[in-house]
């Protein structure tokens, strides 16, 4: 078939319908081949900076530029028109290809956006495989300021490209709209302020255990960005939580607890109160002999034997206020002991036993320490042993822990 013979409508159809296969097989060929060359040189390097650029796409998304350059300069050509004609835009043809050229012009910066916006990604990755400090100093929350910049440049060069104007023009109207981008961009502008806040006070890690009860969060800081903290709770559910919220509002970082070295217990045992009395001598000389309590019911044996605690002259008929032992305060002296002994339990922080006021339900003795290991798991298991041996020899002391009655209890009642 000769294109001469044909109607010049539909030899331009076809060159044109030509300049679009051209520009698909060579975008197929450049991510194809080019992604593989690519890959093969950044695997042969010893870095890893050029893997991660390549992860994030930042190349493959620039080859996008390639077929609209091609479409751009090609669209003149097919449609025998010179680039003065396009100009004029005189014909219906020569304003579609204005058009087209625009549109390619704008894709170009389009791509040009989003490969920056993966350069910074794959920046934020380089940083993180790098440097230790970036879960203390993360930047992801300033590259994205910066790529929301890059955003922002593109949608008025796009805007002036199709416009057929000055970025000038657009950028001089900015001012009568700044209550307008204040309200738009408000929440931008509370993350930016709360990330710097966060960053120079070091308020959160990544990593950081965080307890927000407001927001019904509950666990370990995962990703720290502009706009959002994200907080993979201990049921594995992940709590997205505006930035700004962290200076706004409270909440609880366990950091502290991790780099002080232990983890506290403070727990009660509430015992009943028809059970607290005097130790009998019986019960003194058999409790002296635990390994916990010799040293303890020796100074108490000396102590009391030195200061009788006799108030005035002994008068006929009158029992003299004598100082005695109660199995309560004994309880006490030896969960001391046995906590101080305790291989697990931290000896360079708080330890103490403590009697509360009593309640309805009991007297509470109260366990405050600090165990060595601060693993979740490790913890609780420190913390069952402790109690289950305490709970397991209170009656060794005549003790009793309070228990409110249950349905087994009235039925042996009334039976």
């Amino acid at each position: 078939m000769n294109l001469e013979t044909l109607p010049s409508w539909m030899t331009e159809a076809l060159q044109v319908a030509l300049l679009l296969v051209c520009a698909v097989v060579v975008h197929r060929l450049t991510v194809r081949f080019g992604r593989d060359a690519i890959r093969k040189a950044a695997r042969a390097t010893p870095y890893t900076w050029d893997d991660r650029i390549i992860e994030r796409k930042a190349l493959s998304r620039l080859a996008t530029a390639i077929p609209a350059v091609l479409i751009y300069y090609g669209v003149g050509p097919a449609l025998d028109l010179t680039p003065l004609q396009i100009a004029a835009a005189e014909s219906t043809t020569a304003l579609a290809a204005l058009l087209i050229q625009r549109v390619c012009a704008s894709v170009v910066v389009i791509s040009a956006a989003l490969a920056a916006n993966a350069l910074l990604m794959a920046a934020n990755d380089i940083y993180s495989d790098s440097y230790s400090e970036s879960k203390n100093r993360p930047i992801k929350g300033y590259l994205q300021v910066v790529g929301l910049a890059f955003w922002i440049a593109a949608a008025i060069v796009v805007v002036s490209i199709l416009a057929d104007r000055s970025p000038v023009v657009f950028l001089s109207g900015l001012g009568a709209l700044t209550a307008v981008l204040m309200l738009v961009f408000r929440d931008t502008i509370l993350s930016l302020v709360a990330s710097l806040q966060i960053m120079s006070n070091d308020m959160i890690r990544i990593g950081d255990w965080i307890e927000m009860p407001q927001a019904n969060t509950d666990g370990d800081v995962i990703d720290i960005a502009l706009h959002t903290v994200k907080i993979q709770n201990w049921d594995k559910t992940i709590s997205t939580i505006p930035t700004h919220r962290f200076i706004s509002e409270s909440f609880k970082n366990w950091r502290g607890m991790s780099e002080a070295g232990g983890r506290r217990i403070k727990r009660a045992l509430h015992l009943d109160l028809s059970t607290v009395r005097f130790l009998t001598e019986e019960e003194i000389e058999r409790l002296g002999r635990y390994e916990r309590l010799r040293e303890y019911m020796g100074a108490k044996r000396a102590e009391l034997e030195a200061q009788p605690g006799v108030m005035g002259p002994a008068r006929e008929g009158v029992i003299p206020e004598v100082r005695r032992l109660t199995n309560a305060g004994t309880f006490r002296a030896y969960v001391f002991e046995y906590l101080k002994a305790h291989p697990l339990i931290h000896d360079d922080l708080t330890l103490m036993v403590r009697q509360l006021a009593s309640t309805p339900k009991g007297l509470p003795i109260e366990i405050y320490c600090f165990t060595t290991d601060t693993n979740w798991s490790t913890y609780e298991g420190i913390q069952g042993d402790i109690f289950d041996h305490l709970i397991a020899i209170l009656p060794e002391f005549g003790l009793q822990l309070f228990q409110e009655p249950a349905g087994s209890d009235f039925s042996r009642m009334a039976g």
